[in-house]
């Protein structure tokens, strides 16, 4: 589905700007560029430089003298801007993109770094989308509208499929271990009287167990623990 995805600058005017938007179009693993009638050349030296590994976007970026063609092959058209446009589009936010059917071709298209999108480009969207911001510094800068909205973009595609794990040569320790381990600790503790007063050594030990079962251990941790528990314990019987 990333390949859905179409990323618009309508009439951008800096070469650093398009340089920036490629490298985050990267960034987030989208590779469609599409610029309308840019100000400077393109593509340009300083355009590839600024877009920092990202020259394959440049490279595959299309290029129109007018919006209109470049949306022959798009489903959706979501516009990009901080001014409430009295228009009869719907007004989305970035929480509202995850209702997006993100399964058809979407562009997103972003206005000049001065003027933002007229009404005219304004005209062809299926929503307009504003980015929350301080209400009294509303302009954002071209390239990071753009990041802020692949990353959000990014996230929706990826959050039933990115699956944070540990490295397979970290064994989770078992309930049997971490048992071993508290109970050592436990019964140093015992040794100096460390549950004090008496009567509060139930809440105490149930203190203790929620720790050390609610951390998620390996093995090799509760192994420095038990020793760390076992030092401390014979410096305290050397030291009495």
């Amino acid at each position: 589905m990333f390949n859905n995805i179409t990323f618009i600058l309508n009439k951008p005017q800096l070469s650093e700007n398009i340089g920036a938007c490629a490298r985050a179009i990267k960034n987030f693993n989208f590779s469609k560029l599409v610029l309308i009638n840019p100000k400077p050349s393109f593509p340009n030296d300083k355009i590839i430089a600024t877009s920092v590994g990202a020259k394959e976007i440049i490279k595959k970026a299309k290029n129109y003298s007018d919006l209109k063609p470049a949306l022959n092959n798009i489903d959706y058209l979501i516009s990009t801007t901080s001014r409430f446009r009295n228009k009869n589009i719907k007004h989305i936010e970035l929480k509202d993109l995850k209702k997006i059917d993100l399964t058809k071709k979407i562009a997103f298209l972003f206005g000049a770094e001065a003027s933002g999108l007229s009404n005219k480009d304004i005209s062809y969207s299926n929503y307009v989308l504003k980015i929350p911001c301080n209400p009294d510094f509303k302009s954002l800068n071209l390239s990071h509208s753009l990041i802020i909205v692949a990353h959000s973009i990014f996230d929706l595609l990826n959050q039933n499929n990115t699956k944070y794990k540990k490295s397979d040569k970290i064994e989770q320790a078992s309930k049997k271990d971490i048992k071993s381990m508290v109970d050592l600790c436990i019964n140093h503790l015992d040794e100096i009287n460390f549950f004090k007063p008496s009567e509060k050594k139930p809440k105490m030990m149930q203190n203790l167990l929620s720790l050390f079962y609610r951390v998620d251990l390996s093995r090799k941790e509760t192994r420095i623990l038990s020793s760390v528990f076992a030092s401390l314990a014979k410096k305290g019987r050397l030291t009495k």
